[in-house]
């Protein structure tokens, strides 16, 4: 991209990041229903047939819209495992269910049957404060309940459902030191139950972020130890999922106004998530316009059909028209 474009666009991003506005009330104490509406994408803007990037290989993708001033700023994303439903969480305290919809080649065409619900507070009450609403990372246990990690205010919370009260968890004695914006972003959960968290932004050694490893216990309460994350300068992790065949798919975002957003799709082995460890993620793809990008926070892994894996993209829009709610859809080459 020519420098004067890579300019416009970085200013209008930093425009839309500055602007802003998200919805004045939660969507309430009831779930409503949503009509989601969808825009095909294709994955470079000026070069249409264009259908690999890196290691991936792009099986559509939309841009989103709904009929709700709530509808915008998602997170993270979990997608079930046959591929039909779709839920994410916003960082002004919504949560969204929806069923996904494909075309003739099982590529991502929309979405249906959408729901819209506030996230509640340990009294049982809609959140509705942006310093305690600013859900970021989300886990899906193995019992089927969710783990909810906020910024700002940090803290971990355990959902029975989306739209249940929740509990708190107990956290690592370090947790709470992390940048009031740059906390835990990135936020899983495995087979067993050991929770995977890596913080956006607090780092104790130059180049290293941190990260923890829960292990459930018997009492209920998790056994916390640390590893490190390696990044790159200006790359921060906003998501983690398992893979179906085992390790881990990261999501690493950069801004600048130079630049604009740049995307780092990312794998590592599940033998390198140890205790201790220097945890160095390798490179699969990498988004920048004009390739489908926008401000990606939420990432999920599923089996497709063929018994190929599919990675799942969502983008937080800020609630600004000079951004987009995407969702992005790639197969991952073998």
């Amino acid at each position: 991209m020519r420098p004067f474009l890579r300019s416009f666009l970085g200013l209008c991003l930093l425009a839309a990041a500055c602007a802003g506005a998200p919805p004045a009330t939660p969507v309430g104490a009831q779930p409503l229903p949503l009509e989601i509406r969808s825009q095909p994408l294709t994955l470079k803007l000026d070069e249409p047939s264009l259908t690999r990037i890196g290691k991936l290989i792009w099986r559509g993708g939309i841009s989103m819209t709904a009929n709700s001033p709530n509808f915008g700023g998602w997170s993270d994303l979990q997608v079930s495992p046959d591929g039909r439903t779709l839920w994410s969480i916003s960082d002004v305290g919504s949560w969204l269910t929806a069923t996904i919809d494909y075309d003739a080649d099982r590529n991502l065409a929309g979405l249906s049957h959408g729901t819209i619900g506030s996230l509640r507070g340990l009294d049982g009450r809609p959140l509705t404060d942006k310093i305690a609403s600013d859900a970021e990372g989300m886990a899906l246990l193995p019992d089927g309940s969710w783990l909810v990690s906020f910024e700002r205010r940090h803290r971990i919370w355990r959902y029975p459902t989306l739209d249940g009260t929740p509990t708190e968890i107990d956290l690592p004695a370090d947790f709470r030191r992390q940048p009031e914006n740059g906390g835990i972003e990135a936020l899983t959960a495995t087979a067993d139950g050991t929770v995977i968290a890596i913080s956006e932004e607090y780092s104790v050694t130059p180049g290293e972020l941190v990260g923890w490893i829960g292990k459930p216990g018997a009492d209920g309460r998790y056994g916390w130890q640390t590893f490190r994350y390696a990044k790159l300068p200006d790359f921060n992790p906003t998501a983690i999922r398992p893979l179906p065949d085992g390790g881990f798919v990261l999501l690493e975002r950069a801004f600048d106004m130079a630049r604009g957003v740049r995307i780092r799709i990312l794998q590592v082995d599940a033998a390198a998530v140890q205790p201790s460890a220097l945890v160095t993620p390798r490179e699969l793809a990498r988004l920048a316009s004009p390739l489908a990008v926008d401000n990606l926070e939420g990432i999920a892994a599923t089996r497709g059909p063929r018994g190929e894996t599919l990675l799942w993209l969502i983008s937080d829009d800020n609630f600004n028209a000079l951004q987009r709610n995407l969702l992005l859809l790639f197969e991952l080459e073998k």
